[in-house]
């Protein structure tokens, strides 16, 4: 499991295309509801031979995807939420770093099926000290002054980078920090990417 972000992965077209049939439409509609929606509203879209499909909607922060675009936002999210709630987004400026980022998951041996908890995690301070890299947590807690896993997915391990490669390197030279009893990551994310580059 993870995610990449680069600056090309749409052009301009599709990009308004999914700002106007797809997010738009969806804000829209909550507010025809008399439910109008606060925050940020994640669209989840596969791009098929037809084009973009609509996977989900969430508003979680703690996916894969949020990660990956957090760690290029340089605007202030604290900010750009407060803004959110006083009705004055459209005054916000929000700033994005050039480049790339990347996402890496470290789950629970068995998940999504059924997984062991409580497994001490190693190399976390190793790992965010890799330039560029912060390390979410998702499925952890704090126990007898250690990390142990909590969950299935247990980290996001994410990284921005000048270019994909970059990023997806320091992605996965900080989870080679990282350890836990039955730790398993996907090895290929980006790998398609790259190969188009």
């Amino acid at each position: 499991m993870g995610v990449y972000s680069t600056d090309n992965m749409l052009d301009d077209a599709m990009r308004t295309w999914i700002l106007e049939h797809v997010a738009q439409q969806a804000i829209d509609g909550m507010a025809a509801e008399e439910t109008p929606f606060v925050g940020v509203l994640y669209c989840g879209l596969m791009m098929t031979a037809t084009g973009p499909q609509v996977l989900e909607f969430n508003a979680r922060f703690g996916d894969p995807e949020t990660q990956a675009i957090l760690v290029r936002m340089e605007s202030d999210l604290v900010e750009a939420l407060e803004a959110c709630v006083e009705g004055r987004l459209s005054d916000t400026e929000f700033r994005w770093k050039p480049g790339a980022s990347a996402c890496v998951v470290a789950a629970s041996q068995g998940y999504p099926g059924s997984y062991e908890s409580g497994k001490v995690i190693s190399g976390l301070e190793e790992a965010a000290q890799v330039p560029g890299v912060e390390v979410f947590h998702a499925g952890t807690m704090f126990a007898d002054g250690e990390f142990r896993t909590a969950g299935g997915r247990v980290l996001g391990v994410t990284a921005a980078g000048a270019t994909l490669e970059a990023a997806l390197g320091s992605a996965y030279e900080a989870m080679g920090k990282i350890s836990f009893e039955g730790m398993v990551f996907r090895r290929d994310i980006g790998h398609r990417a790259l190969t188009k580059l």
